[in-house]
């Protein structure tokens, strides 16, 4: 090597030192360079759009015995614990998710009970949680949305090893964690894989669950593989043997104050059997999320994709969302925020590709407040206004119109798919048009104290030119709009935060 080259080279290696050296001075004191507060010692920051904060783990209405408070559980720190009661009275008026028109006044009931052990037997943990989910009063017939009587949601073995991988720079431990048995989880936005904490019922699954970290590190890996439970309203539930689902997030939180990046994979593979076609999904995705540096504007963006097949049809599907929000400096802290986002459908029902987009398992409510639309085959632009008047009234209004993405494909949860019959949820011809209707919805909430939450609610959808016609199609009459009220009620025995 030349005498130059050397001394390029050496150049080169300066250089990378001196930019890596203040990339890492960034990172470390960006928080808050201009007051020189320290930074705080969790690097996790909620993403401040609506709906998407997944539920903590373990539940939220768990507490540590050890930290409640009463002189009866001092000593108890190696026990986790909770009960949970919700009551929630459901008025509907032509819910367009029935096969028929009606008026419906439905309560439902779930209690929950979460028992867990950490650190007495380290690394050995375990928890069980178990949920009674009923239904009363209501015009249809008993269905797993709502019923699953005297169910083990929850029941898995741990290995636990705190600060297995070191600590991060904040000298938070960077602990080993494998899980194995049932489990019920979120993630990410929820969009692809939640529990469901709105449903009476929960999504859950039996397999593998491994992380590496936890949410107070700049960075923390989450790999799974399992198969999803089938509810069962008579019997106790199993897992469904022929499907499998499987995946990877990466959470990179080491500049979470600006952002917080997620790249993740999930998949799912499904055998074939008697009615069931072979299927393989992949889906690579991409979410960021953060505030704009020195504003109060935030925002929350994902990009995925997807592709495989599913029988002999060749999958190519892709969605993306957008929001993005500003919280006005109030004591009211109102927040302003505007969404949209896209999931492809299928084009042509004839043809060997299908762009359907698959939303796993994810958690629907988000999109519409009367729970009409699941992550697939839409488009939605909404806006919506938050803000506290103080702490523990809460409240929210929006208002969204919806679209198909392609009008030849289905409206999922349109006429309950009249029991599988799908000519009326899908128009192949794309005859009825894409626009599915506009909804505006409120809601408060409210904590009357460590023990109860109070929520109130109300939606008015008004029924598109689609929406209409295949009423009319599958029904011989059509509803103009569809009204839902609800007010729930939940009770926790332990007090909350």
């Amino acid at each position: 090597m030349s005498l130059r080259s050397l001394a390029r080279a050496r150049g080169l290696r300066r250089l990378a030192g001196l930019v890596l050296t203040a990339g890492l001075a960034f990172s470390a004191h960006a928080y808050d360079g201009a007051s020189g507060a320290p930074p705080p010692r969790s690097y996790a920051v909620k993403a401040r759009s609506y709906g998407t904060h997944p539920e903590t783990d373990p539940p939220r209405y768990v507490r540590n015995l050890g930290g409640t408070g009463i002189a009866a559980f001092d000593g108890l720190d190696w026990l986790d614990a909770g009960m949970d009661f919700r009551e929630r009275m459901e008025y509907r008026r032509d819910d367009l998710r029935r096969p028929f028109l009606a008026t419906d006044e439905n309560f439902l009931h779930r209690t929950r009970v979460f028992l867990g052990v950490r650190e007495l037997l380290d690394p050995l943990r375990f928890a069980v949680e178990y949920q009674d989910s009923r239904a009363s009063n209501s015009e249809f017939a008993r269905d797993t949305r709502d019923f699953n009587e005297h169910e083990l949601i929850q029941g898995y073995v741990e290995l636990n090893f705190v600060g297995a991988l070191g600590a991060d720079p904040r000298g938070n431990q960077r602990p080993l964690r494998l899980r194995a048995g049932r489990m019920s989880w979120e993630s990410l936005d929820r969009r692809l894989l939640g529990n469901n904490q709105w449903r009476n019922t929960t999504n859950n699954h039996e397999g593998f669950r491994l992380n590496l970290g936890q949410e107070a590190n700049d960075w923390e890996v989450d790999l799974w593989g399992v198969q999803p439970i089938l509810r069962d309203i008579e019997r106790f539930d199993a897992r469904n043997h022929d499907v499998w689902f499987y995946g990877g997030i990466v959470n990179w939180r080491r500049w979470s104050e600006f952002v917080t990046v997620q790249p993740y994979y999930m998949g799912l593979s499904q055998r074939e059997r008697g009615t069931l076609v072979r299927r393989e999904v992949h889906s690579p995705g991409l979410r960021a999320f953060g505030v704009l540096p020195g504003t109060a504007a935030d925002f929350d963006v994902g990009l995925l994709h997807q592709f495989g097949h599913e029988g002999a049809r060749r999958k190519s599907a892709w969605a993306y969302l957008l929001e993005f929000g500003y919280t006005v400096p109030h004591p009211w802290k109102p927040r302003f925020s505007a969404f949209y986002a896209f999931a492809s459908g299928d084009r042509d029902p004839e043809d060997g590709v299908d762009q359907r987009f698959e939303r796993f398992f994810g958690f629907a409510r988000p999109w519409s407040a009367d729970d009409n639309i699941v992550f697939e085959n839409v488009k939605v632009p909404k806006l919506k206004v938050e803000f506290e008047p103080r702490r523990g009234l809460a409240f929210d209004f929006g208002y969204a119109w919806y679209w198909l993405a392609s009008k030849r494909d289905r409206f999922n949860n349109l006429l309950n798919g009249m029991n599988g019959d799908s000519r009326f949820n899908r128009d192949r011809s794309g005859a009825s048009g894409d626009f599915l209707g506009h909804a505006i919805d409120g809601r408060v909430r409210w904590k009357a104290n460590a023990h109860v939450d109070a929520t109130l609610g109300y939606s008015h959808w008004t029924n598109g030119r689609f929406v209409r016609l295949r009423q009319q199609a599958a029904l011989g009459e059509a509803a103009g709009s569809s009204d839902f009220l609800y007010l729930e009620l939940s009770f926790s025995a332990l007090p909350l935060l």
